[in-house]
């Protein structure tokens, strides 16, 4: 069918007013405020499903596994060792100190506190890596076979056991395991603790080492007295080297020349002269009344007059002794030999002298020597245990535990970050 045309509109319709138009002198309205806009209403949550249970994944698995791995089974195999095949071990203490006996100086007596204890720092320092050296191993082991003693469990625990052929390097390292030292360098003491298999074997190693660490000391002060009185020794050798030889010289002087002393026959010499002078003038005198009282050709007179030249030369002999011109002894003259002689007298006296000081100087330095000596204070004697304090087995199973816990944390969280960097 056709469609049915549409109405048209009423031909009598009103058309709309238009508005009048606005007066100039009225007044515009008010604006009305906008009304402000409704609050946004709240979102409803959102409604998920409800999550699936939770099931064991393969990394967790590999996790507890990796657990009982690195942490628990180790754990047990730790202290089944410390507690089924580790050897008990006992400990002996030891502790002493280096002294020295020396006179205080001027200084500490008007206040210097520094050698109150009259400890030798210097001489601790040297024990106390003395104790730790292969010198000290080396003779422990040769009085009592330290070798034997440290790997007789080495079949049943060698963790804590020597082996059977270590060197010399190896039981050194072990000894440092089992003797362990404590110093304090402020005050000087020293502390020890010998570990051993058996109670009797600790003490013992303790008593050697204090025997060992005594000869040391003795010896360190032997070299000490030593030091000090070697320049005095030397001085005194050479005072009697020196009066030796001042001596034989003299010696040889008197034998060569058959005088004992110069001087002596010099005034000898001089009683000679002194009686043929006077024997002279008498002569002289003589001759005088003589040719007084008789004629010239009197015999007497020439006979006298021969006395009186006997007498003039035998004093021009004598007096030639005294010069260059006459010899004495050896083909010398006194001159000579009273020079030698006293040079030969003042070497002597002075090198008696010098003899007589070196010896007060040796004897001064013995002395201090003797008052500067060291001696070793034991202030414990090596003990004797009666139960075995090492190993600390629970100390170790804790170190152990602590030790593998870190380890597999770590572990795990290394690979959850490797995992996440995925």
């Amino acid at each position: 069918m056709p469609p049915k045309p549409k109405p048209q509109a009423k031909a009598d319709a009103v058309p709309p007013k238009p508005k009048p138009p606005a007066k100039a002198d009225a007044v515009p309205p008010k604006p009305k405020p906008k009304p402000k806009p409704p609050a946004p209403k709240p979102a409803q949550a959102d409604i998920y499903a409800p999550a699936r249970r939770a099931t064991a994944k393969r990394r967790h698995r590999q996790i507890i596994r990796s657990f009982f791995l690195m942490m628990l089974l180790p754990s047990l195999i730790v202290g089944g060792y410390l507690w089924g095949l580790a050897e008990d071990q006992y400990a002996s203490s030891l502790g002493f100190t280096v002294r020295r006996e020396e006179a205080p100086s001027a200084v500490d007596i008007l206040g210097g506190l520094s050698n109150i204890s009259n400890a030798s720092s210097s001489d601790s320092d040297i024990l106390y890596e003395f104790i730790q050296s292969q010198e000290m191993v080396q003779h422990i082991d040769s009085a009592m076979d330290l070798r034997a003693i440290y790997s007789r469990h080495a079949a049943t625990d060698p963790v804590f056991a020597l082996k059977p052929d270590s060197t010399i390097e190896d039981l050194l390292a072990y000894w440092r395991r089992m003797v362990r030292v404590s110093y304090q360098p402020g005050t000087g003491l020293i502390e020890l603790k010998a570990l051993a298999f058996t109670p009797q074997e600790a003490q013992r190693i303790s008593q050697e080492v204090l025997k060992k660490s005594a000869e040391m000391i003795n010896m360190l002060s032997a070299v000490a007295r030593e030091d000090a009185m070697r320049y005095a020794r030397e001085e005194l050798d050479l005072a009697v080297r020196q009066l030796t030889q001042a001596r034989q010289a003299l010696t040889t002087f008197r034998s060569r020349t058959q005088i004992v002393d110069p001087q002596a026959d010099i005034q000898l010499q001089m009683g000679v002269l002194n009686t043929l002078q006077q024997r002279l003038g008498e002569e002289l005198i003589a001759l005088d009344l003589l040719r007084e009282s008789t004629r010239s050709d009197d015999p007497r007179t020439r006979q006298s007059e021969q006395r009186i030249e006997a007498i003039r030369a035998r004093i021009r002999q004598e007096r030639d002794k005294f010069g260059s011109g006459g010899e004495v002894a050896a083909g010398e003259d006194y001159a000579t030999l009273v020079a030698e002689f006293e040079r030969l007298s003042v070497e002597q006296e002075f090198s008696e002298q010098k003899y007589t000081n070196a010896l007060s100087n040796f004897d001064l330095a013995q002395t201090e020597a003797q008052r500067q000596s060291r001696y070793l204070a034991s202030y414990l004697q090596p003990t004797l245990a009666e139960r075995a304090e090492y190993p600390r087995r629970a100390l170790l199973m804790g170190l152990a535990v602590l030790f593998l816990t870190i380890a597999w944390a770590t572990g795990v969280l290394i690979y959850y970050a490797l995992r996440d960097r995925r």
